[in-house]
């Protein structure tokens, strides 16, 4: 087809539709002037087909019908308006703008091909008058044809649920049985061999690192590096053509939904990790790719004082502005699109502050984001998790999110790294941490699987690398240093000094295993970063963001210490998984029960009596027991019949020494039998008639109920 030609089309569906005879285009801005839809040659990409106006415009949004054309077809708008930063417009119609609702995109940016809308020459910015096509990736028309038969799609409720971080190419690029085409890609994801390791290990949810197309910087790509992670959006509506095996326009989508209907298939969830808070276009410097070219001040926050300027809450040089209408429209659509079309289970969304501030930008509980999702009977009833913080004023909003909102916890990960380095004033910060982090959620009327518990995630230090280093090593970011956290954790562990190298290799295993047991049993969601389940490295680099090489992927060549490791997690998971007092709906009721014999938690010290208010606030409390008890959770069989729950004593010690505890006496349980232990040297420790148990040093250990005889 050569000729084309368009009709007025309709407004609705934003975006590019196929009907089955041809394709209408719809796009939204209400300060162009003029509007044109652009055709490419699938053959050729960087060759223009045609130019075609869409004179019709409903309610700010453009559109055009034209005839004949099929999915495959590549496309882009250009957009005539006014060109004056210091208000905000920055209309350039020679720069080919993606579609923010492309469901595909196919081609790279290319930064020495004009993409900048404007240069700086004196002091003031002036058009850049160079045609940016040939540089920049085009929008696929894509059809949402699918079989999802026998899908099996499942909901996992949240205290069952264990979440497992995962990037969808470094999870399986280094994987030997995946076969070499499939590796590092969606398809590669959904392989029988890396399901088995997931359903094996016990988690039941992937959470993606993004999977929304990218853009790699420009800076990163003049160092030889590029945005790996993926936090660099370009379009929120197709999946990362990075990730596709196939090559022709479109097959990410199709290889997308095979993955997600595979892992539903194994009873596992998909959940991604979503960036709305800002795009790839980034401060006034940065690339006309899409929003900023079709209609700055609406999806972008731009300075009351300098509209030439953007306001940035997120550190990557804008802020997308949802509290317009049209914004707001955007990000519900797509999230509304990934969970009907792309059949996901949840969202973590990056930076979330940013989106719950208000037009003033204050963070507001009330904000039109939450109202959004509460109302939305689709959105309202998926998975829905914060990372509660962002860089602007008072960003940091832990505890403060919708009912809808579970939040990463990161006062649990910190919390849990002083305790086990062997910190002072720990026990009552460790003793909310553990028991659900009642103290940030339960008055906004969340149950414990609000909190996101975790020890690592995808932004620091592997688990490994927590216990190896003392400091971080990202010297091949090329940014001499100055970026990720400073972790200066000087995690030497008690051995300081020591000569022998087993004792170091040694002790470091057994601080991984403290985190891994430490995780599982705490009340709340648990996240386990991939790899960290048999103690993957990167070498020391905390900010791995920009390194798509071995320093990032999972090395599957596992030795004996990582197989015993690994053999370790997945009792720690199993564990979890068939003990109800580990999976608790609500919050402990503790010493506020007037019967003792039911109590759900009890506090114990090493000498077997009940921890006191004192105790809490003594400096060197660094042992401490956990009872949880099973009459508390007392459940039903499938006949009805009320099945006593089991109970659990957890003692963790994080002193250097070895602590001799008194267990709790039979007023407690008729008897304990050793379920969980942390300690990999020496011989399995047995507890003695008098209910007496020699604790090493950095170490836990788990006693479940004995059965009566």
């Amino acid at each position: 087809m050569t000729d084309f030609v368009v009709w007025p089309g309709v407004p609705y569906p934003l975006g590019a539709t196929f009907d089955g005879r041809g394709v209408n285009f719809a796009v939204y801005s209400e300060n162009a002037t003029q509007m044109e839809l652009c055709l490419f040659d699938p053959a050729a990409p960087s060759k223009q087909l045609a130019r075609l106006p869409l004179a019709d415009v409903t309610h700010h949004v453009w559109h055009g019908y034209v005839p004949g054309l099929q999915p495959g077809a590549l496309y882009g708008f250009r957009a005539n308006g006014p060109f004056a930063p210091s208000e905000g417009q920055r209309f350039n119609p020679n720069k080919l703008l993606a579609d923010p609702y492309a469901k595909a995109f196919s081609g790279e940016t290319h930064w020495d091909m004009g993409l900048n809308g404007s240069y700086r020459r004196e002091g003031n910015e002036h058009l850049d008058t160079r045609d940016s096509a040939p540089g920049v990736p085009k929008s696929v028309v894509v059809s949402d044809s699918f079989d999802w038969s026998n899908e099996q799609r499942r909901q996992v409720i949240w205290r069952k649920t264990v979440l497992y971080e995962l990037h969808v190419k470094g999870f399986t690029q280094l994987h030997p049985l995946v076969p070499a085409e499939l590796r590092g890609t969606y398809l590669g994801l959904s392989h029988p061999v890396v399901i088995k390791h997931l359903t094996e290990l016990g988690v039941t949810s992937v959470q993606l690192l993004p999977v929304h197309e990218r853009v790699s910087e420009g800076f990163l790509e003049q160092r030889g590096l590029s945005n790996y992670w993926g936090y660099n959006t370009l379009g929120f509506f197709a999946p990362d053509q990075r990730f596709a095996s196939a090559k022709m326009p479109g097959a990410a989508v199709t290889e997308f939904k095979a993955m997600v209907k595979a892992l539903h298939q194994a009873g596992i969830e998909v959940i991604l990790d979503v960036v709305y808070n800002h795009t790839c276009e980034g401060n006034m410097f940065g690339p006309t790719l899409s929003l900023r070219g079709l209609d700055n001040p609406t999806y972008y926050r731009l300075d009351e004082n300098d509209r030439g300027q953007y306001v940035d809450y997120t550190g990557c040089g804008n802020s997308v502005n949802v509290s317009h209408p049209q914004t707001l429209k955007l990000v519900l659509d797509s999230l509304r699109y990934w969970v009907q079309e792309m059949h996901v289970d949840g969202f973590r969304f990056d930076l979330c502050t940013t989106l719950a501030r208000n037009a003033a930008g204050a963070f507001d509980s009330a904000a039109p984001f939450f109202q959004a999702l509460y109302q939305d009977p689709l959105l309202s009833r998926v998975k829905l998790i914060a990372e509660p913080w962002d860089l602007g004023p008072e960003g940091y909003k832990l505890g403060n999110f919708s009912l809808l909102f579970a939040e990463w916890n990161d006062r649990y990960r910190e919390t849990m790294r002083r305790y086990w380095r062997g910190d002072e004033r720990q026990a009552a910060e460790v003793g909310y941490r553990l028991s659900g982090s009642s103290d940030l959620f339960k008055l906004s009327g969340r149950r414990p699987t609000a909190s996101v518990n975790y020890v690592t995630s995808h932004d620091g230090f592997t688990l490994n690398d927590l216990v190896s280093y003392s400091h971080k090593h990202n010297d091949a970011n090329q940014e001499d240093g100055r970026d990720g956290a400073s972790e200066n954790h000087s995690f030497n562990f008690g051995i300081e000094g020591a000569t022998n190298e087993q004792t170091v290799i040694s002790a470091r295993e057994q601080q991984k295993r403290n985190f891994l047991a430490t995780l599982m049993l705490s009340h709340g969601t648990p996240m386990l970063c991939a790899g960290d389940e048999f103690g993957r490295t990167q070498l020391g680099n905390n900010n791995a963001y920009c390194q798509d090489n071995a320093m990032s992927w999972v090395n599957w060549q596992l030795d004996d210490a990582q197989r015993a490791l690994l053999a370790f997690t997945r009792q720690c998971l199993a564990l979890r998984h068939e003990q109800p007092v580990l999976q608790r709906r609500n919050f402990f009721l503790g010493a506020t029960l007037e019967d003792s014999r039911f109590r759900d938690l009890v506090w114990f010290r090493p000498d077997g009596h009940e921890m006191k208010h004192e105790d809490w606030e003594l400096p060197y409390v660094r042992c401490l027991g956990m009872f949880l008890g099973g009459d508390a959770i007392a459940t039903r069989d499938p006949e009805g019949n009320k099945l006593k729950g089991q109970s659990l004593l957890i003692y963790f010690n994080a002193h250097d020494d070895a602590v001799q505890l008194t267990l709790p006496g039979r007023e407690w349980e008729a008897g304990w039998q050793l379920a969980l232990r942390t300690a990999v040297d020496g011989p399995v420790d047995t507890l003695t008639a008098s209910h007496n148990y020699r604790l090493p040093g950095r170490s836990l250990v788990v006693f479940r109920q004995a059965p009566v005889v």
